[in-house]
């Protein structure tokens, strides 16, 4: 039992070194815009022939995403975010996130901390005892494309309707860029803004205020 103990410690003491030295990726750096569905088809096409891999083609992805938030000391609410796969192929563990507020600046990306943390199938029993409340809950499916390490999502989202039904939110896909990097990768935000040039008039990715 002292022996686990011992590598727990270490294993801390190793992770708080490493995020002290600033080698730790926790700040997510992204971009955001719509599509309509008519204009689906040309964005593939584009995203296609700007990013990696071209021959492989594109990554595709169907997971249902929960949002849950609790209540401390202080009156902003912590939200916690829960996702798994829903493709009976992909043996992939659950992931819990967390995001915290943007950081105020004039950046030409939203800049926020982020943690990614790979979890077992019963993280929602565990966040229902911890007193955690789901807001709501969607799924997701679309395509997922590379250009170094940015990642460009392209997905519809649905919510659950009657029994196993979906109903499609809008008639448009969401776009989202994004980076995992460590803080003070000011280069990464004029790479992504450089990139989503690219893709315009098709869409037109820009920050926005996530607290609205």
């Amino acid at each position: 039992m002292m022996s686990g103990v011992s590598h727990q410690a270490q294993g801390m003491e190793a992770l708080t070194s490493a995020m002290k030295a600033n080698i730790v990726p926790d700040q997510e750096y992204l971009l955001q815009g719509s599509v309509l569905d008519t204009s689906l088809e040309v964005l593939n096409h584009r995203l296609k022939g700007l990013c990696d891999n071209v021959d492989a083609g594109h990554q595709t992805f169907h997971e249902k995403e929960m949002v849950f938030t609790i209540r401390g000391s202080s009156n902003v609410p912590l939200t916690l975010r829960v996702r798994h796969s829903l493709d009976p192929s992909i043996n992939v563990p659950w992931q819990i996130r967390y995001c915290g507020q943007p950081e105020v600046g004039n950046r030409p990306t939203v800049v926020r901390s982020c943690y990614d943390i790979a979890c077992s199938n019963n993280i929602v029993d565990f966040l229902t005892e911890l007193g955690c409340r789901l807001e709501f809950e969607f799924v997701s499916k679309g395509y997922i494309y590379r250009k170094g390490r940015i990642k460009v999502t392209v997905s519809k989202v649905f919510k659950q309707g009657t029994g196993e039904s979906l109903e499609a939110i809008s008639n448009s896909h969401l776009v989202e860029m994004s980076v995992l990097a460590t803080s003070g990768s000011n280069q990464v935000a004029e790479d992504m803004k450089a990139f989503s040039d690219q893709l315009e008039p098709l869409v037109r990715l820009d920050k926005y205020d996530l607290r609205r």
